[in-house]
């Protein structure tokens, strides 16, 4: 299966786990909830808590194929969860384990919220949609032919990404670097070595189960439209720096 987290190395060299980025225009994120539940819970009735064989299953039926866009190929009956074209939508909440799961949904709790108050509900979730299915669409152009399925939420992730970054540069994040030590930086720093990085593994992979392309396809339409889609109160290029939260009011992982 093709994809993976919307940002592996921050799994390893900068894990995010909060900003202190107070909401100006909403009382609550409630697409960013929404989104996180339905993730969640499609994630435990496809592959978390089923056999092994019926995850494979459902990450066929539900997930992006290329080659049945490309080449007219055809699931088998017994596979087919949904109308193909309906794999554009669904492909975006399946994930494909526990990791993938939690990584892309830290992601959206720690940057989708301000985003969400920049845009607003309605024009925060369509954002949230086209760059996910922008990011199936430079996959299935760059992969065309390919029988592997494209699962999760990263394409759709890489334009909330991309958002932040455009509208929040000088917030700080608190993390871990290297998983253990608690750090806080500015969201310039953070999101922008993601970038740069996701245009190293372009370079540099050569297959791999990383759905690269999606990643900056959805990266690419989330720089697009942030402009357009943001409140007009919203300014990109904030100068602003709020603070990250306090490394005392942040449970550590233990090892």
């Amino acid at each position: 299966m093709a994809g993976r987290d919307a940002a592996r190395y921050l799994r390893t060299m900068f894990l995010p786990l909060a900003d202190n980025n107070p909401y100006r225009r909403i009382a609550q994120p409630y697409v960013t909830f929404t989104l996180i539940g339905l993730n969640v819970a499609i994630f435990l009735l496809t592959t978390g808590f089923v056999p092994a064989e019926s995850a494979q299953a459902n990450a066929l039926g539900l997930g992006l194929i290329p080659a049945i866009f490309t080449d007219g190929a055809m699931l088998a009956p017994n596979l087919q969860v949904v109308p193909s074209w309906a794999t554009w939508l669904t492909y975006m909440f399946m994930h494909a384990g526990w990791m993938h799961l939690i990584g892309n949904m830290l992601f959206l709790w720690v940057f989708a919220d301000n985003v969400e108050d920049a845009m607003g509900h309605a024009r925060f979730l369509a954002f949230y949609l086209i760059c996910g299915l922008f990011g199936g669409a430079v996959h299935l152009f760059v992969n065309a032919g390919s029988q592997a399925p494209l699962v999760g939420a990263s394409g759709a992730i890489s334009g909330v990404l991309a958002a932040y970054l455009l509208l929040f540069p000088r917030v700080r994040v608190f993390g871990l670097v290297f998983n253990i030590i608690p750090l806080s930086i500015p969201v310039w720093l953070a999101l922008g070595t993601w970038v740069v990085l996701q245009i190293v593994h372009l370079v540099t992979s050569h297959g791999g189960a990383t759905a690269w392309w999606a990643h900056v396809g959805g990266l690419v339409a989330g720089a697009a439209l942030v402009g357009v889609m943001k409140q007009r109160d919203a300014q990109l290029f904030s100068h602003e720096r709020v603070l990250a939260v306090t490394v005392p009011r942040i449970p550590l992982r233990r090892s």
